[in-house]
């Protein structure tokens, strides 16, 4: 089939690009956030990049040949669930005046298309089909059991760096509680760890190749922060580690 060629070709070129940026994340921190110097406001910019995984999703499910199959249209469910919230409620319930450059919102567009793509055609028509054993089989309940971990590990820290700041105001200052205890970025750790779930539970090539782009992005960018707030705050704990605790 031409496009299963097609679909490993992206998929290739899709992992060498994580590849690079990776390595480019350790020597250039990403200018967004509270590295941003210019941008789009983030309540904009950020419904529109979160968004267009989720719609082409959708698309691929309606086009493709599995409109009945019960698993795949479990996880994406699952999907909606996460993107959902990264679209529509977690920007306008962030406090702060952030920005994203036009550059780095057109290059989240591109990836999110790209991962929409290769998970939509993957699980509706390219790759193999799920039977409904697959809800007892050890890959989707320990998958699952680490997907809702990370998720609520990951909503958790959201809401703690939400609450860091009354209204109106915008500085920036130090996390406690949850998994701050021992990391700087306890969100970033949530969305790895979900990711990893994903990917055990779809048990699927797309889910390997989005879990190790999560990790791409969000190690060396942890690091990035986790170096911010050493040089931010003379007083930040010495004994958290940037994403993984105790290791990294």
């Amino acid at each position: 089939m031409v496009e299963l060629l097609i679909y490993y070709i992206i998929t290739i070129a899709f992992l060498v690009f994580g590849g690079i940026t990776f390595i480019s994340l350790f020597f250039k921190t990403a200018g967004y956030g509270r590295h941003a110097k210019k941008g789009i406001d983030y309540r904009i910019a950020w419904p529109i990049m979160e968004a267009v995984p989720l719609i082409i999703f959708v698309i691929c499910y309606f086009i493709g040949d599995r409109l009945t199959s019960i698993v795949p249209i479990f996880f994406m469910l699952l999907f909606a669930v996460h993107y959902t919230n990264r679209a529509f409620i977690f920007p306008f319930l962030t406090r702060g005046n952030e920005q994203i450059p036009l550059s780095i919102m057109a290059t989240a567009v591109l990836f999110n298309s790209v991962n929409g793509y290769l998970h939509g055609r993957w699980f509706f028509t390219l790759g193999p089909e799920y039977s409904m054993d697959w809800f007892l089989s050890p890959q989707f309940i320990i998958g699952m059991a680490i997907f809702i971990i990370g998720m609520l590990i990951n909503l958790h820290s959201d809401h703690i760096l939400r609450n860091l700041r009354k209204p109106g105001e915008t500085a920036y200052k130090i996390p406690y509680g949850g998994v701050f205890r021992w990391v700087s970025c306890g969100n970033y750790l949530g969305e790895v760890v979900e990711w990893i779930g994903w990917a055990i539970l779809t048990w699927s090539l797309p889910g390997l190749v989005f879990a190790l782009w999560v990790m791409a992005n969000l190690v060396p960018r942890s690091r990035s922060h986790h170096k911010w707030y050493h040089e931010k705050f003379p007083d930040y704990p010495t004994e958290r580690k940037a994403i993984f605790p105790f290791l990294f």
